[in-house]
């Protein structure tokens, strides 16, 4: 069996079901809606959430949490995967975007500690954690914050 092969059980499919269209279709005049009323309006019903006048729910629970609005967020790059470029580059959050290794800069870069440096390289990023700047100076690579 092949798939242009493929049919439909009987009577999986149906025909669409034609409505207000006359009294002989069995579904005319009020097309099953109906008489009257919010619920045979044209975009009649209650809104999801709706309790009947009552206070919704969603208002009536206390808001919690915080959220600071000069909060941070820096793209992040381990040492590990900086061994990709050739020794003695000069790596800037631009170049790290063109190669891949971060997708987008956010409020900046932050080089992290993580893995094996075994180039020298001359780093340039937002931020440093103390073990990444151990690794790349300990190759006579040097940090510089922007």
């Amino acid at each position: 069996m092949k798939l242009n092969e493929l049919k439909n059980v009987e009577g999986a499919k149906t025909a669409g079901f034609r409505k207000g269209r006359g009294m002989g279709s069995g579904n005319g005049k009020n097309s099953g809606t109906g008489n009257k009323g919010q619920k045979s309006r044209s975009g009649g019903g209650k809104a999801p959430g709706f309790e009947g006048g009552q206070t919704p729910l969603y208002r009536r629970l206390p808001k919690f949490g915080f959220t600071n609005g000069a909060r941070k967020e820096y793209a992040i790059v381990n040492v590990g995967s900086l061994n990709k470029f050739k020794e003695g580059t000069v790596v800037d959050p631009t170049l790290l975007v063109e190669s891949g290794l971060v997708k987008k800069e956010f409020d900046g870069v932050k080089i992290l500690g993580n893995g094996e440096l075994t180039v020298k390289l001359t780093v340039k990023a937002t931020k440093f954690s103390a073990s990444a700047k151990e690794a790349i100076e300990k190759l006579g690579g040097t940090c510089e914050e922007i």
